[in-house]
């Protein structure tokens, strides 16, 4: 790791590099190698300020905190900046996980979907309940007259003519679509 320390307002001390270095080897195991960090402590009035700035193949983390001495502020910046690596590795792993599934909807009627909110704020949808269905051999008219009793935009059954799986669905105009199947 590639760590350049600056001082401002204070003198530059050799044990507070050392401490600081220290520090910051722990934070490497995280992260993939070639690793730069920027360490800028600071001394304003009363107020100890230790700034970190991490730069990574693919990851910047920047980190700032402020307190009455200087060797406590490295501590709580260096945890800062451990729970932000580790958040982002899980943030991408669980991204490579996710990435075989369909970024689609699925469609209403096909079972609850309670929307669940990941790190990143978007909102992944979660299967709730599976239903599983019998297919029933029946002809168009009889799959319309069963998509009519019941409240669902849609009805799976088995045609009866070519044993094939359809679909039949309502539409926005008040009429019935048909997806079949080969």
């Amino acid at each position: 790791m590639n760590i350049s320390v600056t001082f401002r307002n204070t003198e530059a001390e050799d044990w507070l590099k050392e401490y600081i270095e220290q520090k910051l080897s722990k934070i490497e195991r995280y992260i993939d190698k070639p690793v730069e960090a920027q360490v800028t402590l600071s001394v304003e009035k009363f107020r100890n300020v230790a700034e970190v700035k991490i730069f990574a193949k693919g990851m910047n983390i920047n980190g700032r905190e402020e307190a009455k001495e200087m060797t406590l502020a490295v501590d709580t910046v260096t945890d800062k900046i451990e729970r932000q690596i580790k958040k982002y590795k899980e943030k991408t792993r669980n991204h490579k996980d996710n990435s075989g599934r369909s970024k689609r909807e699925p469609l209403e009627g096909a079972g609850d979907v309670s929307p669940e909110e990941s790190e990143g704020g978007e909102e992944v949808p979660q299967t709730v309940k599976v239903k599983k269905v019998v297919l029933q051999p029946m002809s168009v008219d009889d799959a319309i007259l069963e998509l009519e009793e019941t409240n669902n935009e849609f009805f799976v059954y088995r045609d009866i003519s070519t044993e094939a799986v359809a679909i039949i669905y309502r539409r926005g105009n008040g009429g019935y679509g048909l997806i079949e199947t080969s």
